[in-house]
């Protein structure tokens, strides 16, 4: 009988079918939709379309509802159950992603919405490809109970599990607050929308009973707060279009599992293009300040960087870039914010993207001007050592392809920290206005030739004669080389080709680590 007759599968059936699908796409209401807009926010469905290539979206268990009971929930039970779940595709890639509807219980999190998102969670393990959760819910569904606390421990288990193994990126879009901002945080990336999304713990009123504090929810989680003051958030952006187009360009440059390489671009800028600008951009004088940016940019494929924590720590840089249309990952010192130095919050930031390029394959670049740890009461109580600890343990566990140029200083243990041939880098290079010292010169004349300088006729004259003295000593530009500390000073002109060509040398690396559990890294 053909298909669509008054008996059979293609009668009724379908047409009841088609229905029910249209009330699942449609959401709750018309008025709920226009709520979500009036605040500034798209729709679920309209976030997925935004967020994948046009018409690639399968949705998983569309027609799932809840099984609750008690509180009225037996009589409001919707399609999807407030969060959208499947796969498409992103650049042809595959990718998977959940939605929560917030015009669906506030997008609140109940057994049955907790069993949608395991479920897609292990999907994308299973399928080794990255997974985007778009991040818009009340928390736990209190009708529920523990039922609904126990669907949050299945996420944090999975997001653990897929940890270093698939791209986890979580995009806030709304509120996120409680045990639901823990999820996002065991993520490789968080993405935050100015004045609508927001994470914390506690909200203002539980502040306000228990410390007498007054804050907004802006004010106390907002993604300027993240992106500036607690380095919750990686990137903040002003509306969700901009967002979900940059969440696009990240997965553009991630590969889709810890087991193949990053993509690889045709680029149209000469591999053996020279730097020139480089040796004017860079001050020979150490206490002079630039930019590190100018100097990543004008390295990189047609100067584009996608900075990560771009507004956190901003005394050191990481960015994302390609060399040749391959991935590379650098880390930079920025003489611009504290001379460089590394703190509490640039270890941490940089070792974190470390450790991201290391599980995702992507080599590291190092770029070093630095002067050594920040040093003060507050930065040692607040445990430098075991902070700046992470950034060591990072890369001495990193078994990427990294190499290291030291622009100008590099004094003290944080030229160690900060990826020295000694901890493991496969090729040292340095320009010819490298200082590679335990100390810069004025502080290490002070305390070996303190004893000449005190006794001196004029100590001044004395003082500015030993720093001269050390400096051509054991501060010249080829001493670390001499000793087979740097593999090669290298014209700063020459950078972009040598950096390349080198990449290209270390693609097959190969490096394995001690058969171990796990390590046990500084916390």
């Amino acid at each position: 009988m053909a298909s669509g007759s008054g008996s059979g599968v293609g009668g009724g059936r379908v047409a009841e079918l088609r229905e029910i699908r249209a009330e699942a796409l449609r959401g709750p209401s018309e008025k709920a939709t226009e709520a979500q807009h009036a605040k500034g926010k798209l729709t679920v469905r309209e976030r997925i379309e935004l967020l994948l290539d046009p018409d690639s979206f399968n949705e998983v268990e569309q027609l799932r509802r809840h099984r609750a009971t008690g509180f009225g929930l037996e009589a409001k039970r919707p399609y999807t159950d407030g969060v959208v779940t499947g796969w498409g595709t992103v650049e042809g890639r595959t990718v998977f992603v959940y939605a929560h509807d917030f015009r669906i219980f506030g997008g609140a999190l109940g057994e049955a919405h907790a069993a949608k998102i395991h479920k897609i969670m292990d999907m994308a393990i299973a399928a080794g490809a990255p997974l985007v959760s778009l991040n818009d819910g009340a928390g736990a569904r209190i009708q529920e109970g523990v039922s609904a606390l126990a669907g949050y421990g299945g996420i944090f288990q999975r997001n653990t599990k897929a940890s270093g193994v698939i791209p986890q990126i979580s995009v806030m879009l709304g509120p996120c607050a409680g045990g639901a901002a823990y999820s996002p945080a065991l993520t490789d990336f968080v993405f935050m929308v100015r004045g609508t999304s927001q994470m914390f713990i506690t909200g203002p009123d539980v502040v306000r009973a228990v410390t007498g504090e007054e804050i907004s929810q802006n004010g106390l989680g907002g993604a300027d707060v993240h992106a500036e003051t607690s380095g919750v958030c990686h990137f903040a952006y002003d509306d969700e279009e901009t967002c979900l187009a940059e969440v696009r360009y990240l997965i553009s440059m991630l590969p889709s599992n810890n087991r193949q390489a990053p993509p690889t671009v045709a680029s149209s800028d000469p591999a053996g293009r020279t730097t020139e600008s480089l040796g004017e951009m860079v001050p020979a004088d150490g206490s002079r300040p630039y930019d590190m940016h100018r100097v990543i940019e004008e390295l990189v494929d047609d100067g584009e960087v996608l900075e990560v924590h771009e507004r956190w720590a901003r005394n050191v840089v990481c960015v994302l870039a390609r060399l040749d249309g391959q991935v590379v990952g650098i880390v930079a010192n920025q003489p611009q914010v504290l001379a460089g130095v590394l703190d509490i919050e640039a270890s941490e930031k940089a070792a974190r993207f470390v450790q991201m390029c290391d599980a995702f394959n992507i080599p590291i670049l190092t770029l070093l001007d630095v002067p050594g740890f920040l040093p003060g009461v507050d930065q040692e109580h607040g445990g430098i050592i075991r902070h700046g600890a992470k950034l060591l343990y990072a890369y001495c566990n990193a078994t990427v392809p990294r190499i290291s140029l030291i622009l100008r200083k590099a004094y003290g243990g944080a030229y160690i920290v900060m990826d020295s041939q000694s901890i493991g880098a496969d090729l040292t290079y340095a320009w010819p206005t490298n200082e590679i010292a335990v100390m810069g010169a004025e502080g290490a004349a002070n305390v070996i030739f303190r004893r000449q300088i005190a006794a001196a006729e004029d100590p001044e004259a004395m003082r500015a004669r030993m720093v001269k003295e050390y400096k051509a000593e054991l501060m010249h530009p080829y001493y670390a080389a001499e000793r087979g500390l740097v593999d090669d000073v290298i014209d700063p002109a020459e950078t972009r080709e040598v950096l390349i060509k080198s990449l290209a040398m270390l693609r097959t690396k190969h490096a394995d680590l001690p058969s171990r559990k796990h390590g046990n890294p500084p916390q």
